[in-house]
């Protein structure tokens, strides 16, 4: 039995129509002529909570049973599946803990408490936030939202690529970036169920490509945790559930390094008018930097949290 099915993203679609937003698709005449090909860019920045975890957050907590539900919720998260959850939970009239690095991005931190979630913060360096994730749960009675390694999870990530597929049907290319996995392995899940044909391409940070060494070995492989911008990508292992659909359905891995993530960043800005954080812009990365087989590409923006401080820190000497 698959992980999961086109018809449980199709599930998902169904739970979540009305509560998430159906993100744009855009093209760019420039994006087209750099890379020699139709590009559609679907871009998740616009999401609610600015990204596409909260369609897998919103799937899951309201698949829960009432009972639990009204428990709450424990997630842990660098920014995006923190705020996430934290919206979910109050649309669905539950509370939300949190536990996010101390380094987490400040922007995200701020969004994550004002959507009105407990936050607990660790030392992504020196502590395991899976152990402490399930200690606090476990203590509190609260149910586990995972970021990436849950059915119903990836399953409402999925609905990324069920509307990109809707919208730019005659794609031969989808380009989507990997931390965890959970967004492509849904999106590949889509993709391969209505396009048989089509290639799937995932994106890493250079420093972070537990994901492209994972489906060299035929096994996980774990690294230390990625030092990169792309904060959101900074998975040390693929999940269990996403790598078995990952080995699967994904056709390659390609990394980017911090630089060309700019460069995608500061493209999307100047020439589409999308602010998107590293994580968001490693695909279109991945496309300036040619790493990208050819062919009609539709590609992922997957985030667009980042601070105007931040922003401008990582940008304002180019």
């Amino acid at each position: 039995m698959p992980v999961i099915s086109l018809e449980d993203v199709r599930a998902a679609a169904a739970r979540i129509d009305g509560v998430a937003k159906r993100t744009p698709v855009l093209t760019s005449r420039t994006l087209d002529e750099r890379t020699r090909r139709s590009v559609y860019v679907k871009a998740e920045c616009f999401q609610r909570g600015g990204a596409f975890k909260f369609r897998g957050a919103y799937n899951k907590i309201a698949s829960l049973p009432p009972e639990v539900r009204k428990r709450g919720v424990l997630a842990y998260s660098s920014g995006n599946h923190a705020q996430a959850v934290a919206i979910a939970a109050r649309l669905l009239g539950t509370t939300a803990t949190i536990v996010m690095p101390e380094d987490a991005p400040a922007a995200k931190l701020e969004a994550t408490r004002g959507y009105g979630a407990e936050v607990v913060s660790y030392d992504r360096w020196t502590e395991d936030r899976h152990a402490i994730g399930r200690r606090l749960a476990e203590e509190r009675g609260a149910e586990l939202v995972p970021p990436y390694d849950d059915p119903l999870v990836m399953a409402g990530q999925g609905t990324t690529a069920l509307e990109l597929l809707e919208d730019a049907p005659a794609i031969d290319v989808l380009v989507v970036p990997v931390g965890g996995g959970g967004l492509i392995a849904g999106c590949a899940t889509v993709a391969k169920a209505r396009r048989p044909g089509i290639r799937v391409i995932g994106v890493e940070p250079e420093a972070g490509d537990d994901t492209r060494r994972s489906l060299a070995a035929g096994a996980r492989v774990r690294i230390d945790v990625p030092r990169t911008i792309a904060d959101g990508l900074q998975a040390a292992e693929p999940g269990e559930s996403t790598f078995a659909v990952n080995r699967e359905l994904v056709d390659e891995i390609v990394t980017v390094t911090d630089a060309e993530i700019l460069d995608a960043m500061a493209f999307l800005f100047d020439r589409m008018k999308l602010v998107t954080e590293p994580s968001g812009a490693v695909g279109v990365a991945a496309l300036l930097a040619g790493r990208v087989p050819g062919g009609e590409t539709g590609v992922v923006i997957s985030g667009g949290n980042v601070g105007v401080a931040r922003f401008a820190e990582l940008l304002g000497g180019r």
